[in-house]
Parts: C-alpha cells; structure tokens; sequence
C-alpha cells in the first residue's frame, strides 16, 4: 500500500513539473510573439500602420478584409466591346446591370461623388460612386479604401459627362485589403531588376508587362494549332534524364534518392523524341521546359522552352518549309500582321527566307575560303591572323569555321535567314552531306543575328552515329563540359530503323522576344532566373 502511496505521490510530482513547464512555455511564447509583433511595428512605415488600423476598423464593422467569392458578370475589356462605342443616352436606355472586381489604381472625390479607376486582367475601367446612390455607410467605406485594395463592383454602365464610359456603382463589396501602397505611378518600380524579382508588382504597375503574360500563352496556342493541323501528335518526355544528350550544354545534375544514381535535368528533348519516330508514330512534337547550367544575358536564362519536332520522310528542306509557315501563321494569327520591330530593325516574317552557307559567309565576310582542303595546322594559323581564339577542345577545321561565322558573319544577318552547311565537327546529330561529308544537311535560322531554331536531316545510320558520340567522348575529355555522352540505348533503337527523319527545335522565349519587340529574354518569362539582391 505505501509503495502505491509512492508511486502515486511521484506521478503527481511528475505531472505538476509537466504542468509549471508548460506555464513557462505558454508564457515565453507570449513574450516572443510581443517582441516580434514590436519589431514588426517598428520596421513599419506609417502608410503601412495606417493601413493595418484600417484593416482593423473593418473588422469591427463586420466587414471581412479577406472576404469570399465574387460573381462578376464582365471583366473592364467586355464593357468596352459592348458598350465603348454607344453613346450616354444609349446606354441610358439599355440600362445595363454589370457585376465587376479588381484592384483600385487612382480615387478621387468631389464632395458626395466618388471616382476610381480599377484594374483587372483586361486593364482599367472607371467606377463612379455617388453617395446618393450608395448610402453614408458604404461611401464611408469608400473614403477610407486605399489604392491597391481590391473590391467588387455591382452597377450601371454609363458615360460620364467627359464621356469616359464607367460603371455607377449600386452595390460596393470590399474584397481584400492592401497592407503595402504601391509604387508610385511615375518613380515606383523604374527598377528593371526589382521588376522581375517582384513580377506581382510589375504586373499590376506596367500595362505592357501585362499584355506580354497575356500574348504568350495565345503565341504557344497557336504554334500548337499549326503543328495539330499538320498532322504532328504533341507529347511529352522526362526531365530527369540518365545520359546527358540532345544539345551542346552543360546541365544541371540532381540525385534521385531511390534509385541512388544522379540525373541530369534534361539540356534537349530531342532523344526521346526521336525513339518515338523509331517507334512509328512519325509525326511527334513536344513544347516544354529545357535546363542549361550556363550564364545569363539578353537572350539566355538557365531555364527555356523550346519547342522541338520530328517528322518520318522529310528532311531540312521539309524543316525549312515547316519554319516559315510556322513563324507566319502565328505572326498572322495573333497580331494580324508579318512585320515586327526587334532589336532596332524592321523584320518581316513572311516566306521565302533567305539561305546563306557558312562557308560562303565566311569567306564573303572575311575572304577566307575553308572550302578549300586544309589541315587543322593551316585552319590555327588562319585563326590567329584573324584573332580568333580557339580553345583545346575546339582545335578541328569544322569548329574553326563555326567559330569564324560566329565572330564576323552573325551579327550582319538582320532578315529571318537560313544558315547552312554546318561542320560535321559541331553536329553530332545531323546527317553528312552526301555531296561533302565534312558538313551536314544542317541549318539554323537567324533573326537579327540571333538564333531562333536548329534543323537537321536526322542522322539515322546507327554506326556513323555510334562513332560521333566516340568523338564526343573524346572531345570531353579535352575539357569540353557539352559534349555529349554516348547513349548506347538510342544507338540500338537506330539498330532496328529510323527512317528518314526531319528535325527542328525552335526556341519559344525567342520568337515571343521578337514577336512582342522586346529585346531581353526577362521580358517574355513571368520568373527569370535572378542574382540575389546585392550580388
């Protein structure tokens, strides 16, 4: 008995101890929340306590600052397509009753008459609230809404006496509540960085910006309506890919836990494409997401979309034509027009392009003629009369020449061009010409001496392609970090039969760039890859 006595007397101890612990506890979290809600209010501005207070006065109105749901009838374009062209006594007698939501942008007050602008995805509409109309209690919820809050809107369409067309408000709904004042209209996010770092405020300040988000996706919708309508089967392959190959980049490397073996995010999809041209679905393309770990400028972000496309029985001219009547059907399409500024030049994107061979580009530009034999000594020694700098791995007559085209050739194209005769040296993937097999049925097409696509006549012999990626084996080994691996797997699909292929991979953030005449990638992609602030 007294043992039961001892046990229970030290099971009490135990518990009142747990008991005091959690007294402690309770109250030190207490003490940090008071301390991080005194820090908070000291690294606010006043706008922003101002702001809170308001918050908080609505809630004693019973008024959610976060609310629910809204039905809107009509987003701002809506209105002005029905009803931008009708006149005030029009409108008056159509009496159109219109629910609308979106963010307050300006406001202004003429004794008990109201004026605001909102914004919604379409842009800005003008809303009128008369007090008259409304009551004291919702127009004095109106006086203390701040820019930036986001409210619903129920009313008539009409136009004001300057005959801007508005919706008087009947019904005003508060829908959530801005903390933090947005930037000023004409000194607030000038910042080119802090605009792409915060896209959200760059989307609710910048009406191009806006228009751009909005354009891409109908871009995309339309390169895929092309494509469908002639015959090609959109699909989709991994990421995570084993064996590094497809392209000449340096990847990203991640470790798949699992299966404890590392993948690299996928520099290409045309690989896995192409099995599935082995596979007989002759017809294939794919639009997704490409990794490259290298450096960011203008026109490169780490991560891209491409569009990559593989056709049974065609070749480059087949891509050719595929290229051209893409890039005007989507140009027609969207814009309703073929001509563009990018980059400080007009461009015209309607057929035919011009085609211009590599070699005899260099030696237009240059007076170099590499269609003459040469050995790699003689193809060094003309690099350096000319100041071309060419690295170990880089030390072939092909890579030579590309690296001639790239430095003095490039940057003269401004017409959408067809460049072509590629060295065997730079294309892994191409088919040899038959007519010289130190090049490749190859072309890329150039935009204002920017790259816009890449094309081949596919290689299909399986033991030619066995031996270039020998080469770029070696080639790796020689220090060059994109080179490709040797992928034994698609070797042995070209082992049961490629027929002949044509091949393409267009870049998307690109003709986006030039379609939208902007000339910086960060432009065209909601979240680009930035350096941390203070870098």
């Amino acid at each position: 008995m007294a043992e039961n006595n001892e046990v229970r007397t030290l099971s009490e101890r135990k518990e009142q101890l747990e008991a005091k612990r959690e007294v402690i506890r309770d109250k030190a979290q207490e003490k940090r929340k008071e301390i991080v809600k005194e820090i908070s209010e000291r690294e606010l501005n006043d706008q922003q306590k101002v702001r809170r207070q308001k918050m908080e006065a609505l809630r004693e109105q019973g008024i959610d600052p976060y609310g629910s749901g809204y039905e809107r009838t009509h987003r701002s374009g809506d209105l002005r397509a029905l009803y931008g062209g009708k006149s005030a006594e029009e409108l008056d007698a159509i009496n159109a009753e219109v629910s609308i939501a979106g963010r307050i942008m300006s406001k202004r007050r003429m004794g008990k008459l109201g004026f605001m602008h909102i914004l919604d995805r379409d842009g800005r509409i003008q809303v009128v609230v008369n007090k008259r109309i409304v009551g004291d209690d919702v127009y004095e919820i109106f006086k203390a809404s701040d820019l930036g809050d986001i409210i619903g809107i129920k009313g008539k369409v009409i136009k004001t006496q300057t005959g801007e067309l508005s919706v008087e408000a009947h019904e005003y709904t508060h829908l959530a509540k801005a903390l933090r004042p947005l930037p000023e209209k004409f000194h607030g996010l000038t910042d080119k960085e802090e605009r792409y770092r915060r896209r959200y405020l760059d989307l609710i300040m910048n009406d191009r910006s806006r228009e751009i988000a909005i354009l891409r996706p109908r871009i995309i919708r339309a390169i895929q309506k092309y494509m469908d309508d002639h015959g090609y089967i959109e699909v989709e392959t991994p990421v995570l890919q084993p064996i590094l190959g497809g392209a000449a980049a340096r990847p990203f490397v991640t470790h798949h836990n699992s299966l404890d073996r590392d993948f690299y995010l996928r520099i290409a999809t045309e690989l896995p494409l192409k099995r599935l041209i082995v596979g007989g679905l002759e017809g294939v393309y794919e639009i997704g997401r490409i990794f490259r770990n290298e450096g960011m400028d203008l026109k490169h972000n780490p991560e891209f979309t491409t569009m990559e496309a593989y056709c049974a029985y065609s070749d480059l001219e087949g891509m050719m034509e595929l290229t051209e009547g893409l890039y005007e059907y989507v140009a027609m399409e969207v814009f309703g027009r073929t001509e563009f500024e990018f980059m400080g030049h007009t461009v015209n994107l309607k057929a035919p392009y011009k085609r211009w061979d590599m070699v005899d580009a260099v030696k237009e530009v240059t007076g170099v003629d590499f269609r003459q034999p040469m050995s790699v000594e003689d193809a060094l020694k003309l690099a350096a009369e000319h100041n071309v700098e060419v690295a170990p791995h880089q030390q072939t007559v092909g890579n030579i020449i590309s690296l001639f085209f790239d430095q003095f050739c490039e940057e003269k194209i401004i017409d959408p061009t067809f460049v072509t005769g590629h060295p065997i040296e730079i294309s892994p993937l191409a088919k040899k010409n038959s007519a010289d097999p130190r090049f490749t049925e190859r072309f890329e097409t150039l935009i204002c001496g920017v790259e816009f696509n890449n094309a081949f006549s596919e290689l299909n012999d399986p033991i030619d392609q066995k031996e270039r990626f020998e080469k770029q084996l070696e080639a790796k080994k020689l220090g060059d970090d994109e080179a490709s691996e040797m992928d034994n797997d698609y070797v042995e699909a070209l082992e049961y039969g490629m027929p002949p292929t044509g091949g393409i991979g267009f870049g998307i953030d690109r003709l986006v760039m030039l379609l939208c005449g902007v000339d910086s990638i960060r432009d065209v992609l909601l979240f680009p890859t930035m350096k941390q602030r203070g870098e």
